[in-house]
């Protein structure tokens, strides 16, 4: 039988086929106050963990005689509780994402930040030790209520902190590969939380489209990265590639038991409210309306955000686009409340504008010609 974290020495066994990565863990992990062992592939680590106890796993990814992979799989096996915390380069993305859905803790990219790997360790041991506390409160449950429950209203919300920074790792992973887009996620985050608040959102229903909306764009994990970093406008070809990344970010999601809530946000953030977006072509009330908020998030932060074909629009321009777009992309309820809220600050550059507000004219009436025609169900700078 395993002990509990608290009943031994936080000791890590770190797993590298490159021994000056294991070194330079190794010797950090000393500073930190960890014990560790070293070993140099998925099978000698597999032996060391069947033979000793260990509060925790790092290991690579890619090794010979057993890979990372398999080795989570192994360990899982052994001690499903067991937090392990896997090392990858960037093009292993999709082994990573692979690794979650087994049931790895975290990832960390290479090259990696000390720091960040040793933030990462400490965030792991803390779940374990938070996750092992819970337990032992079901467990005893008559016996504990009265001391135990603020305690594990601490534990809760932790666990939840701890799910939020794994959500931010992904966006991390998202950013490194579109830099261009870096900090899209977190001001589409921010629009939503305003205009869920507003409409009447609360509690866990808030917490989900936060992170529905930091997720949204997961499945551009799975597009090129020549047609993500593209410098001039995306052919048919290409825009239809871009279209697949709702679906993709459902695929990386549905395995992952916590992010499952969030899926249908995914899966319907560019949909239209006339029934011609993607991927099923649903219309109105039809689209969850998580989805309809992320949209008009989405819509507003890409609009004024500079991409590498096109630069960024005024906020006036943006204004007077998505009201145009009222009934057609945008549910009206929804685009009611955004225009009656100050989202100025949440511009990419966050600069005030002169013209901040909505200007006074006419709506109806008085809209310029559209610029370019639109195409594949995308207003031109919407993606």
């Amino acid at each position: 039988m395993r002990h509990k974290v608290n009943e031994m020495e936080k000791r890590i066994l770190i797993v590298d086929d490159d021994e000056k990565i294991g070194s330079i863990v190794s010797r950090r992990l000393t500073l930190e106050g960890f014990s560790w062992v070293t070993a140099r592939n998925g099978r000698e680590a597999l032996q060391y963990f069947q033979k000793e106890n260990f509060s925790l796993i790092i290991s690579d990814i890619k090794m010979p005689e057993m890979n990372g992979l398999e080795l989570l799989k192994e360990v899982k096996a052994l001690d499903q509780k067991m937090v392990v915390v896997m090392m990858t380069a960037y093009p292993e993305i999709d082994l990573a994402v692979a690794a979650m859905h087994a049931g790895a803790y975290d990832f960390i990219i290479k090259p990696f930040d000390l720091d960040l790997a040793v933030f990462s360790i400490r965030k792991g041991l803390e779940k374990r030790k938070l996750e092992e506390e819970i337990e032992s409160y079901h467990l005893h449950l008559e016996k504990l209520v009265e001391e135990k429950t603020e305690r594990l209203r601490g534990a809760l919300s932790a666990l939840r902190k701890s799910n939020l920074d794994t959500v931010k790792v992904l966006v991390g992973a998202i950013d490194a590969k579109d830099p261009h887009t870096r900090g899209h996620a977190d001001r589409v985050r921010e629009i939503c939380l305003k205009i869920g608040m507003k409409s009447g959102f609360n509690g866990e229903k808030l917490e989900g489209l936060e992170y529905g909306a930091l997720l949204h764009d997961i499945g551009k994990l799975g597009i090129k990265d020549k047609i993500l970093q593209k410098q001039t406008p995306l052919t048919p070809e290409e825009y239809r590639h871009i279209q697949e990344h709702p679906l993709i970010g459902v695929r990386i999601l549905e395995g992952i038991d916590f992010f499952r809530n969030q899926i249908f946000m995914v899966r319907h953030h560019h949909e239209r409210f006339d029934g011609g977006g993607y991927p099923d072509q649903l219309a109105g009330k039809e689209i969850p309306l998580e989805a309809r908020i992320i949209s008009v998030a989405d819509a507003f932060d890409a609009m004024t955000s500079t991409r590498p074909h096109r630069s960024k629009r005024t906020l006036e321009d943006t204004f007077i686009e998505m009201e145009k777009e009222r009934g057609k992309h945008f549910d009206p309820d929804i685009l009611d409340i955004f225009l009656r809220e100050n989202f100025c600050d949440l511009t990419p550059e966050s600069v005030p504008d002169k013209k901040c507000s909505m200007p006074e004219r006419n709506w109806k009436t008085s809209f310029p010609q559209p610029q370019a025609e639109w195409s594949y169900g995308c207003p031109p700078g919407f993606k």
